[in-house]
């Protein structure tokens, strides 16, 4: 059961960087987020898809 909630997160913080990457902001601002979702585990996937998806753009000027 362990495994299939890791395989979840790790593909979640995949697809979660894969999409900070798409987003129209500066390099550094891009590895900055990507490092956060990834350091962060589950707390930082819940707050990017709940809070920061669609206001990164505004928050990284």
């Amino acid at each position: 059961m362990g495994t299939i909630i890791w395989l979840v997160g790790t593909v979640l913080a995949i697809m979660a960087v894969l999409d900070v990457f798409k987003k129209n902001i500066s390099t550094g601002w891009k590895i900055i987020w990507s490092l956060l979702l990834l350091v962060t585990g589950w707390i930082g996937l819940a707050v990017y898809y709940f809070f920061a998806k669609n206001k990164i753009e505004d928050w990284s000027k």
